[in-house]
């Protein structure tokens, strides 16, 4: 293909793996399908043919008609280039901020819409540092060292729907969270010397928030019920709750008040085990001073 004599290479399905719809996310189905309808609509209102419009968006024909057909999620440049080529005035391009909720996995997708709502979120994580809490760096690095590995393109669409849930952090009223992380997730040098002591950093700042409440549990204490897995209870303004524990209830979310008596009694003991939030800064701060 070449324009004005110059070769151009479109990008075709190849260039971009992972940004698939997931047909069991109903939702994400009828955003993507609105979307592509309404980009159809629009190239055939100017009277453009798909292959013309494709070379117009540098994108291969086939990513076109399945963008249109709402099989493919469009990047963000691509909606904005559509946009100016079909002279869409905006409109094109403002269907980004419905599109990129459809980006994150649906189960992540509908974790944020819980914090979001939430007044109260506690979080036990024994494994690694809780995703709220996770810096770019760490995040990628994590994702990263899964096996089979994701693609590259996989890799960025989790990282932004990790980050994209800490914008609970801005909320205002803001709600009260808790976390207790393990001593030894705070040791490992995820992503190499300087990205840890970023991500040490990081939880100093959080820790320091009016509404956030940052302990940790050190590895010489006693056996405790967060042993056998990461605990999360959130609390809305109605006065309902659910909560999710790796090691009771088959891992799944729970809202029955007798189960979620069980989790609070858990999490609570596993908080007056670990550091009160002031010798746990300090304990953060003496790591950061070993390196």
């Amino acid at each position: 293909m070449s324009v004005d004599g110059e070769a151009v290479r479109l990008r075709t399905e190849a260039d971009e793996p992972g940004w698939e719809v997931d047909p069991d996310d109903e939702w994400g189905v009828a955003v993507l399908a609105t979307v592509g309808r309404q980009l159809r609509l629009r190239r055939e209102s100017v009277g453009m043919r798909a292959a013309d419009f494709a070379v117009a968006v540098g994108y291969g024909e086939d990513l076109v008609y399945k963008v249109e057909g709402g099989k493919r999620i469009p990047r963000q440049e691509y909606l904005d280039k559509a946009d100016e080529v079909l002279g869409a005035g905006g409109l094109l391009a403002a269907a980004w901020e419905d599109v990129k909720k459809v980006r994150y996995p649906k189960k992540v997708r509908e974790l944020g819409k819980l914090e979001a709502k939430a007044v109260e979120i506690g979080v036990y994580e024994c494994n690694i540092i809780a995703g709220l809490l996770q810096t770019p760096e760490h995040a990628r690095a994590l994702i990263q060292a899964a096996q089979p590995p994701y693609s590259p393109d996989d890799v960025d669409r989790m990282v932004a729907a990790r980050l994209a849930r800490q914008s609970v952090f801005e909320r205002d009223p803001a709600p009260s969270i808790h976390f207790v992380l393990e001593e030894a997730p705070l040791r490992r040098q995820v992503g190499g010397t300087m990205e840890w002591r970023q991500q040490l950093e990081h939880l100093l700042g959080v820790g320091r928030l009016h509404n956030v409440t940052l302990q940790v549990m050190p590895t010489n204490t006693e056996a405790h019920p967060g042993l056998d897995g990461r605990i999360e209870l959130l609390k809305f303004p109605d006065g309902t709750a659910v909560g999710r524990s790796d090691g009771a209830f088959s891992g799944r979310p729970i809202t029955d008040p007798k189960q979620l008596r069980i989790l609070e009694l858990r999490y609570g003991t596993i908080r007056a085990q670990a550091l009160s939030p002031r010798e746990s800064l300090t304990f953060i701060e003496q790591l950061l001073g070993e390196t």
